[in-house]
């Protein structure tokens, strides 16, 4: 029996053939894409990857970037989480940012990019989408930008891990996505501007000062870290007792002895936003409200030198902290400021009160709720003046240390006296004898006011 002849196409033709077939696939994609409107490109592709879900054993969830106006915060810590991720399992396309509120650069996943993540086991996979939004009028009145497309993320992963996902991955993602913008953000220093559009105008706050390197007992500094973060942790305790999520400090104690140092440490160890706030600025008590109402959340308030920044009586004694007959803002007013109706607009809010003279506050102002805690700010021990010339000269122990412990027994000085004298020269040696020399002439000047 007689078979017919086989003759196999070339080399050639078959690439020509091939390239043929991928010309027209593009052409008709191409035309596809020009004559169909998009709404009915993404119906037919949302319709097909439905159809082969369904034939898979993947669930596939839909984080949208927007519910109707509102931003979907499941969407944004997505964003961030995976953005924070991208930087360690490298996609080949990510997406890089800078806010100004942030001490960090921000990486975010680009479109169409896909990310594997791993939870307990679990293979996650995060793809972000874009869809295009056409024939949308804007209205100019309303002066607002219009969105010309919607994001959304497809977080696929095995059927059978359907409820571990929902109660536990997604709820990580959101605390995961906190911590990162925490890390992320940059403290900034908010004062009172009357010529802005909202009262405040803010710079980064760069002030270097931290728990480690304040001049503090260390009983006193380590009460005070505990304070705080109770505070934090506090959230759900404040609500069901009723009372606003706020803490009041007064800080006291002699000029120099670190004060303003002492709120930036506390603001770099919370990570809190500093509103400073000179009540001689503030016209009246309208004016007052308007700048807490300003404030943000996770801030902390700054009323430094209490005692003679507004005229003030004080309500045991009648006198008043400083002459100003004029002044618009009643005790009344502050105390309200400090504790009433307002204190429900925010939430983990601190309030620092400074002063160099406790005596001369009114009682009203220094009951807990208030000023809850209240720490003074003394002149340098000798277990101060050791962790400054650890920090200014590098030196933890020196001949002359015994000298200089032998004159703080004897002689107060402030750690911003201390600190001058260690700053004038590099050279250890010098430094501390410059320190012993001020001490020394400050024992001669008690001596003769004491003679």
């Amino acid at each position: 029996m007689l078979f017919p002849t086989l003759t196999m196409p070339s080399n050639f033709t078959i690439l020509t053939t091939a390239a043929s077939l991928a010309t027209s696939v593009i052409l008709i994609r191409s035309v596809a894409a020009d004559l169909i409107p998009s709404q009915i490109q993404d119906y037919f592709s949302s319709s097909f990857r439905n159809f082969f879900n369904r034939l898979s054993s993947q669930l596939t969830i839909i984080i949208e970037e927007f519910d109707g106006l509102t931003l979907n915060q499941m969407f944004d810590a997505a964003n961030v989480y995976v953005g924070a991720k991208g930087t360690i399992l490298a996609p080949r396309t990510i997406k890089v940012s800078k806010l100004d509120k942030d001490e960090e650069l921000s990486v975010t996943l680009y479109k169409n990019q896909e990310i594997i993540d791993l939870f307990r086991g679990i293979n996650l996979t995060w793809v972000l989408h874009t869809s295009s939004i056409r024939n949308i009028s804007e209205s100019k009145s309303n002066n607002k930008s219009t969105r010309t497309e919607i994001r959304f993320f497809d977080l696929s992963f095995h059927k059978k891990n359907r409820d571990v996902v929902l109660k536990d991955y997604l709820p990580h993602v959101l605390e995961r996505a906190k911590e990162i913008k925490e890390e992320r953000k940059a403290v900034r220093l908010h004062t009172v501007d009357y010529n802005g559009t909202d009262y405040w105008s803010s710079v980064a706050l760069k002030h270097p000062a931290s728990f480690d390197t304040m001049i503090m007992e260390q009983e006193k500094k380590k009460m005070l870290m505990e304070d705080l973060d109770q505070f934090l942790k506090r959230k759900d305790y404040y609500r069901k007792v009723g009372k606003a999520w706020k803490r009041g400090y007064l800080l006291y104690g002699p000029p120099g002895t670190g004060k303003s140092s002492l709120v930036a440490a506390m603001a770099n160890y919370l990570k809190f936003d500093v509103y400073d706030l000179d009540l001689r600025e503030v016209q009246c008590n309208s004016d007052l409200r308007r700048l807490l109402i300003g404030t943000g959340n996770k801030s902390i308030l700054v009323i430094e030198d209490i005692d003679c920044n507004v005229g003030l009586p004080n309500r045991e004694t009648g006198e008043r902290t400083m002459n100003g007959d004029d002044d618009k803002i009643t005790l009344s007013g502050l105390l309200n400021f400090i504790d009433g109706l307002w204190t429900s607009c925010g939430d983990e809010r601190i309030v620092v009160f400074t002063t160099n003279h406790k005596e001369r506050l009114d009682p009203a102002l220094l009951r807990p709720g208030r000023m809850d805690i209240h720490i003074e700010m003394s002149y340098c021990k000798y277990g101060g003046f050791k962790t400054m010339a650890s920090n200014y000269i590098g030196k933890e122990d020196h001949q002359l240390f015994g000298v200089i412990e032998r004159l703080m027994k004897e002689v107060q000085a402030t750690p911003a006296e201390i600190a001058g004298e260690l700053m004038k020269t590099d050279k250890p040696g010098l430094a501390l004898e410059g320190v012993i020399k001020f001490l020394e002439n400050k024992k001669q000047q008690q001596n003769i006011i004491s003679s």
